[in-house]
């Protein structure tokens, strides 16, 4: 896998829009889904594929809020899906089977980061429940639709770098660290598309993972601002400090480009930043540019799949 980490020379960059990846394609015989796909990264997602001239199906835990996020926007369905709750990934992806539509792209692009200490379920760690095991049991569930030639597309993070598998506590039940936690759960993101890509090629299904960028959207609503403060992030009147942060629209793009680019035609299971595939950094510490080992090591991948398999219940692949 890490042979595979060689950057395309796509002519795209950190700078580039959604809109500007996908100038030129038509993607109007195309069916999406894009969880939390009408706020942050998802809405710009949404926006970009919808006047390429996709269907988008957003897929939201408060419809009614969506529906006003994506009331300007042609071709966009609101269906509702909480990602934190199994039952109703399976009562959202059985009403999208029951259309018989074929799903031509998935973005797991919902997700939670650096929360307090939440337990849902049976117990499970809210970051690692709601940002992989929700994506893999919707992607599962929706197996039937997406074969025959589909992309799907694990958001990730550069903060997969702060953590591996933790294998001997998964669930933090020996204690919470928020950022751990986050990076455990993107690092999850990154093997769920390496093994899924094993799984589904044969079936024309390819994953890729990636790292959007640093962008102010939601995702921060759990933190202070001192702490945003004290990361160099914000300024110490609460303005914008980091000159490396993206917009929305270029944070959309990379996982625009995943998820449509005919540069990747016949590749997957690979992770992505700026609109490019990663290089892989083995640096300790972490330069959080590039992609970890532990993130697409292939047997770290098959063995996520099989603890998914048994939490969730749900294995397309038995």
């Amino acid at each position: 896998m890490t042979d595979q980490q060689i950057p395309l020379h796509s002519g795209f960059g950190a700078t580039t829009t959604a809109t500007q990846v996908l100038a030129g394609l038509d993607l109007s015989n195309m069916t999406a889904i894009v969880t939390g796909g009408h706020s942050g990264l998802g809405l710009e997602t949404t926006r970009a594929l919808a006047q390429a001239g996709a269907r988008v199906i957003v897929a939201a835990r408060n419809p009614a809020s969506a529906r006003m996020q994506v009331a300007d926007l042609d071709k966009v369905e609101v269906a509702q899906l909480d990602l934190g709750n199994l039952g109703s990934v399976q009562d959202f992806a059985d009403t999208f089977l029951a259309t018989g539509r074929h799903l031509d792209i998935l973005i797991g692009s919902a997700g939670i980061m650096a929360c307090p200490e939440t337990r849902l379920g049976p117990g499970w760690e809210a970051q690692f429940a709601t940002n992989h095991l929700g994506h893999y049991a919707l992607v599962n569930r929706l197996w039937p639709a997406l074969q025959g030639g589909a992309r799907v597309v694990s958001v990730s993070s550069a903060g997969h770098q702060q953590s591996g598998m933790r294998w001997d506590d998964v669930h933090f039940t020996q204690g919470y660290d928020k950022w751990l936690a986050y990076g455990q759960a993107k690092t999850a993101n990154a093997l769920f598309a390496v093994h899924l890509d094993k799984l589904g090629r044969d079936a024309g299904v390819r994953a890729f993972s990636l790292h959007p960028g640093k962008i102010f959207t939601p995702l921060q609503r759990h933190l202070a601002q001192e702490e945003m403060i004290a990361a160099g992030w914000l300024d110490e009147k609460g303005n914008p400090a980091d000159p490396t942060f993206k917009t929305p629209e270029q944070g959309a793009a990379t996982q625009v480009w995943a998820a449509s680019s005919p540069r990747l035609a016949g590749l997957g299971g690979l992770y992505c930043e700026d609109c490019d595939i990663a290089r892989v950094d083995a640096g300790h510490p972490p330069s959080f540019v590039g992609v970890s080992p532990h993130a697409i090591d292939p047997e770290q991948a098959e063995r996520l799949w099989a603890l998914s398999a048994e939490l969730t219940g749900t294995n397309a692949f038995n």
